[in-house]
Formats: structure tokens, C-alpha cells, sequence
């Protein structure tokens, strides 16, 4: 249990670290050497922290307007109430937001992905994207520019109006089983 607590540090370390790097746009990098010694020399920027979590009151606050730009789950989440992502975050200076459903090497290859399960998924953070890993559910975009990359929509995407419909992007490896439509 000790070795799992350490492990979970150092990722949430690394990815605070791999998230301040600008040439970085990744949920986690960990540059652990041989020996299991991780080397930081990055320093992280505040407008583009990230939160880390195992847990499901993390995640919600993680995603919340007063959470961070970047959600990183550590493994499976199932909520049976409906979940909202809400407001806005700079990175690159540029409004984002990520719901990193996995994890990742050092040469920014997908480890372990993740499922995040919940009825409905409210998008009200422009450019928000899921990433990596499945959201089993229904997905409602309140905002321009949502994106699914290289990860897997189980259920719908409605988009509240035809214009945050025509900003949706799901060409680098997303899929969607259901329906995309504007539904009011």
C-alpha cells in the first residue's frame, strides 16, 4: 500500500512538473531513471496546473470552475449523478481544458487508460477535450471547440447550438458509438 502511495505521488509530481513545461501538452511525464529516482528541473507555471486524482469528490472539483486546467485520473471513476466541466482555463494561452483519462511514459506513449463512468457529462469550458482513455455515458457541449482525442465516447454528444456542433473535433483517434446532433 506504501509502494502504491508513492507511486501516486510521483505521478502527481511529474504531471504538475510536465504541465508547467510549455512544449508539453500532456496530462503526465515521468522521467524516472533506472534506479526509480525521478529528476524535476522543470518549473511549473500556475496558469496551467493540474490535479491529479483517484477518487471521485477530487475528480468533481478537479472539473469544477474553481478546479484546474487539467483532471488526471489515476484509475476508473463511476458517478451516479451527472457531471459538469465548468469554466475557464489558459494554457499556452489559449482557453483549454483535459480530462486526461490515462496515463503515460516518458516518450508520451499511453501506459494505462481509464473509464470514466457517469449518466451525463455537461461541457460548459471552451476547448475542453477528453483524452486517452472512455467516458461511458452522454456527452452535453455548452461551448465551442470540444474535442475527443484518441479516446472513445460511449453514448451521445449533443451540442446545445449548431455552432458549438461545427467546432467539434474528433479526427485524431476520437470515436463516438452514438449520435453527434444539436439537441435543445
Amino acid at each position: 500500500m506504501r509502494k502504491i502511495a508513492g507511486l501516486a505521488a510521483v505521478f502527481a509530481l511529474t504531471l504538475l512538473v510536465g504541465c508547467g513545461n510549455s512544449n508539453n501538452n500532456n496530462a503526465a511525464n515521468p522521467n524516472t531513471s533506472a534506479n526509480g529516482n525521478t529528476n524535476v528541473t522543470e518549473t511549473t507555471d500556475a496558469v496551467t496546473s493540474a490535479s491529479v486524482v483517484n477518487n471521485g469528490e477530487d475528480f468533481k472539483k478537479a472539473i469544477s470552475k474553481d478546479g484546474t486546467w487539467i483532471a488526471a485520473t489515476l484509475n476508473d471513476l463511476t458517478f451516479t449523478e451527472d457531471l459538469v466541466v465548468d469554466g475557464q482555463f489558459i494554457n499556452k494561452e489559449e482557453p483549454a481544458r483535459k480530462i486526461a483519462l490515462y496515463t503515460q511514459d516518458a516518450e508520451h506513449n499511453i501506459t494505462n487508460s481509464f473509464m470514466l463512468t457517469a449518466p451525463k457529462i455537461t461541457i460548459k469550458s471552451e476547448n475542453a477535450r477528453i483524452q486517452g482513455g472512455t467516458f461511458v455515458g452522454d456527452v452535453y457541449v455548452e461551448a465551442d471547440g470540444f474535442s475527443v482525442v484518441n479516446a472513445t465516447i460511449k453514448g451521445n454528444v449533443y451540442f446545445a447550438n449548431a455552432q458549438y456542433q461545427s467546432t467539434f473535433d474528433s479526427s485524431d483517434q476520437g470515436i463516438v458509438s452514438g449520435v453527434t446532433e444539436v439537441k435543445k
